[in-house]
């Protein structure tokens, strides 16, 4: 069930969220029907876009890896395949997280519902300090690989942003 409320108050955006059962649209009250009809389509397709986001799986993390370790780190062979990578909801600080020792790869269920090439450089940040364990310009230049580094750290600089701002 979808139910629609105007409001006087918006002028320009939409939002979307779910209560129990129904899917609430706030919508501004000067739409049409017509734009009603198109945005409670696109805010359901929204909806449902993150519900599938937030069903990835630890294997589906572990594939993702290796689809990314083969892409972008292919000549390092098995020392960027980790022994583990798995969501976590202890990480309050971090995206994500690497004990090169164990091989083991965490990343935090913050970034479950980001958008896929945010999971994919936070994957591949990971992946990199396997080879190398600090930050430094060889770090930076191998992570660098990813076509959208500098699009994914915006986007989690942001993030990090609205929350010590909320």
């Amino acid at each position: 069930m979808v139910e629609v409320r105007r409001s006087e108050r918006r002028r320009r955006t939409v939002s979307a969220y779910r209560e129990g059962e129904r899917v609430v649209v706030l919508i501004p009250n000067q739409f049409s029907r017509a734009e009603e009809t198109e945005w409670v389509d696109k805010m359901l397709a929204r909806l449902a876009a993150r519900d599938l986001r937030s069903q990835r799986s630890d294997a589906d993390l572990s594939a993702r890896g290796k689809l990314l370790a083969a892409k972008y780190l292919a000549e390092f062979g098995p020392i960027v395949q980790p022994s583990s990578i798995r969501w976590v909801a202890n990480q309050n600080g971090r995206w994500g997280s690497c004990t090169p020792a164990d091989r083991t790869i965490r990343i935090s269920e913050k970034v479950r519902d980001m958008p896929s090439w945010v999971t994919d450089y936070v994957i591949l940040h990971e992946l990199v300090h396997l080879i190398v364990p600090g930050h430094n310009a060889r770090f930076w230049h191998l992570v660098g690989r990813y076509p959208r580094t500098e699009r994914a750290r915006g986007y989690l600089e942001g993030i990090a942003a609205a929350q010590l701002a909320g």
